[in-house]
């Protein structure tokens, strides 16, 4: 074996020879053995060359953003992607492999310690052999790295229980949360933590590799899917939001109709005649009047209503849940569709009407609550639509409906209201018949004919409360309790439909402190006579 030393080693070491003769004639002349000095001096020299050594600063190998650390071997062992760590190990080996570099970089520094690297999120194994060619398997992991993530939701989410664990390619959110919206804000940012990391991913699988390093042979990237995000996270205490919802709607309709009609027959022989002539009739006095073959009608009426329709709903909802109300029915319509095999067929398709309310509240800091309501009332239309089919005489009536629908959106505190209005319906019909010519004769033109007009106009309201809820206790007491079932000479001879309340037990009086003595002989209970 071949040594060689440094200037500054060999002046240490001549001073240090130069001390050792000097300290050996020393103890010589006191009388102490030379030996004792000559091993003081030797371990002196050791201790400084071991300083010196342990100095000397030493290769490490490439270590990723994160100090890399020592770790004892293990059957499994999981790594972070573009994280590293050094891996003792308790035999001297002689030589690896590894199953996917792809997964991770594992280089041999010396025959004790392992230098691992996770390259993307997979998993393959490590084989060691020692110098009795004895072979030693080791599964790898690699996964994503959540420390960072974790350490953002404490930054960012103080007060909420987070903990953000790896399953393979896949974030695990766990933990407890305090309402909806910090649990929403969560899973976005471990959405975007997932999309970053890919993107890290395939930046560096395209990397080009430093001077002096032989570049991998090429090789497809690993099947590796898109990482996903498990929310695991629960709500600390769902809150519940009970939507208070009055309908309102007002319809007034006004109808006035003014028709008149006459008619003339006669037959002559075997002609019969119709003739349109005056006034004259056989009942001059009437409105209407009626001959044989000759008639004279006058169709004169007015109506005028006012209708009040008001719901109530109350809707029961969790926060973050949809909750929906229909208060009508439901008819089927006919729908024409082909089969597979080109044939025709009818199916019913289903249709609901009436009042209809759906609403999504999530519950904010500070009792806000967001709400998005979306109330609907549709009817249906007395005017159809007519529809014939080939081979078919008859012409079907298909019912048409009328809906009004407003969607919003509002913040408002527990028990505020907001008022949706403003839909309103005007409708003005008016038909006219008229004999031509005779009915657009002035003032006596209205005989020869019939006018028909309405106007329905109607105006619809939503008056939307929420309340915050709690559930009720156990105990709760409903009204129907108390209710007691008279006796039948109550009912009978007082007409009671309820019985009436015992009298409540007087409270028993304050006695004086029990003085000791014997007991007393307890009275027999009424009616029986004991012996």
């Amino acid at each position: 074996m071949s040594t060689y030393c440094t200037a500054s080693e060999s002046r240490v070491f001549s001073l240090a020879l130069a001390l050792a003769m000097i300290g050996a004639l020393a103890p010589q002349a006191r009388g102490e053995p030379v030996a004792a000095a000559a091993t003081a001096v030797a371990a002196d020299t050791g201790a400084a060359r071991s300083s010196r050594a342990a100095a000397r600063p030493k290769a490490t190998p490439p270590q990723s953003e994160s100090r890399a650390g020592r770790t004892e071997m293990a059957p499994q062992m999981s790594l972070a992607e573009g994280k590293s760590t050094l891996m003792r190990l308790p035999f001297a080996a002689s030589r690896m492999s590894v199953g996917d570099p792809r997964i991770a970089d594992v280089i041999l520094l010396n025959p004790t310690e392992v230098y691992l690297l996770g390259r993307s999120v997979g998993t393959t194994n490590l084989i060691l052999w020692n110098k009795s060619n004895d072979a030693t398997i080791i599964d790898l992991a690699v996964g994503i790295d959540s420390s960072s993530l974790q350490a953002r939701m404490a930054e960012l989410l103080p007060n909420e229980k987070i903990n953000v664990t790896v399953a393979g390619d896949t974030l695990i959110l766990s933990g407890m949360v305090s309402d909806v919206v910090k649990a929403d804000q969560a899973l976005s940012l471990a959405n975007a933590y997932v999309q970053r990391s890919s993107r890290s991913s395939s930046a560096a699988s395209g990397a080009t590799p430093a001077a002096g390093v032989a570049a991998p042979a090429p090789a497809a990237a690993p099947d590796a899917a898109m990482p996903r995000v498990i929310n695991l996270l629960s709500i600390a205490a769902p809150q519940q939001v009970m939507l208070e919802v009055k309908v309102a709607e007002v319809s007034k309709v006004l109808v006035d109709q003014l028709g008149a009609s006459l008619g003339i027959n006669k037959t002559i022989g075997s002609w019969s005649y119709s003739l349109l002539s005056s006034l004259l009739s056989n009942n001059p006095s009437g409105l209407s009047g009626a001959s044989k073959n000759n008639f004279f009608n006058l169709d004169a009426q007015k109506r005028d209503g006012l209708i009040k329709v008001l719901a109530e709903p109350n809707i029961m909802a969790i926060s973050g849940q949809e909750a929906s109300f229909l208060a009508g029915g439901k008819i089927f319509i006919p729908v024409s569709q082909t089969n597979n095999g080109g044939v025709p067929t009818i199916t019913l398709e289903e249709k609901e009407f009436g009042v209809a309310v759906k609403f999504t509240p999530t519950v904010l800091d500070g009792g806000r609550i967001n709400l998005k309501v979306a109330p609907e009332v549709s009817d249906l239309n007395k005017d159809g639509i007519g529809i014939t089919a080939t081979g078919i005489s008859a012409t079907a009536i298909l019912p048409s409906f009328t809906t009004r629908r407003a969607t919003t959106t509002v913040q408002l505190f527990d028990g505020q209201s907001f008022a949706i209005g403003g839909l309103i319906k005007n409708n003005v019909t008016s038909n006219i018949k008229a004999l031509p010519g005779l009915g657009e004769v002035p003032v006596l033109g209205a005989l020869f004919r019939s006018t028909d007009f309405q106007t329905d106009r109607s105006e619809l309201v939503f008056i939307i409360t929420p309340h915050l809820v709690k559930p009720l206790p156990a105990d709760y007491k409903l009204p129907t309790d108390g209710y007691i079932q008279p006796t039948r000479g109550d009912m009978f001879m007082q007409g009671k439909m309820e019985g009436d309340a015992p009298a409540p037990a007087a409270a028993p009086a304050p006695s004086a402190p029990m003085q000791p003595q014997a007991a007393a002989p307890q009275p027999a209970a009424a009616g029986f006579d004991l012996k």
